[in-house]
């Protein structure tokens, strides 16, 4: 019968992050096929990356994920255990390491002040309100949305143009796979037998090509009878 087929980007938005602000440090690691959360503890704590502990790399992938949610010294403090000194130093290590990070987030903040809006690759906009509010808190909320959304919403831009290729190819080539399902950043297909290994080629490729980047775009596939039980059937990126 029907297998279900489900493709995933992976860390669309570390890597939407990397094209936006061109970081040479964050571009080269994905580049090479990094694991860019050891990439991230290496520079931060100043080490060669095959001597990164898992207590390290975990540390840096809270920070990395974090950051574009604005996360702070006691945001880091909290879900990390570290004191408030230490989250701060370690913030600051990360800015020294990616320094265009630093300034594509200052600049994103000072955009919204002067403009009242952020965009996504696709200048799609967002308005910010309470960007210029007297009110210290409601301020610092407006800043994490609008340094949240130009990369979570370009990575959602891309999602959309992927599907945009992928539903254009089923239909063009009259297949009887359908795209069911979108979570996060996940496409899930229903696919027959016949037509599996034609999905398990095309897919990836287009989801990894939706939109030029300046570093390539990696795809998860999985294959499975359901969604609870999926077995990995490969690992895609686009050349950059």
């Amino acid at each position: 019968g029907d297998v279900l087929l489900s493709a995933d980007y992976s860390q669309i938005e570390l890597r939407v992050l990397a094209h936006m602000t061109d970081d040479p440090v964050l571009v080269d690691a994905f580049a090479r096929g990094e694991d860019i959360h050891a990439r991230t503890a290496a520079e931060v704590f100043a080490i060669p990356q095959d001597q990164v502990t898992a207590n390290q790399r975990r540390l840096a992938k809270v920070v990395n994920f974090g950051l574009f949610y604005g996360l702070s010294d006691f945001g880091l403090a909290r879900d990390t255990g570290m004191s408030t000194e230490e989250a701060r130093t370690f913030i600051d290590a990360y800015f020294r390491a990616y320094n265009r990070v630093r300034e594509f987030l200052e600049g994103i903040k000072i955009q919204a002040r002067e403009q009242g809006f952020v965009e996504t690759v696709l200048h799609r906009r967002r308005y910010i309100q309470d960007i210029r509010s007297p009110n210290r808190m409601l301020r610092q909320a407006a800043e994490r949305i609008a340094i949240n959304m130009p990369v979570q919403g370009s990575a959602a831009d891309i999602m959309k143009l992927a599907m945009i290729k992928l539903e254009k190819y089923l239909r063009d080539e009259r297949l009887a796979s359908r795209m069911i399902l979108t979570v996060h950043d996940e496409l899930v297909f229903e696919v027959p037998p016949g037509e599996r290994e034609r999905l398990i080629e095309v897919v990836p490729d287009l989801m990894a090509t939706a939109y030029p980047m300046n570093v390539p775009l990696q795809v998860d596939l999985k294959l499975g009878p359901n969604w609870q039980d999926m077995e990995r059937v490969r690992l895609v990126a686009a050349k950059a």
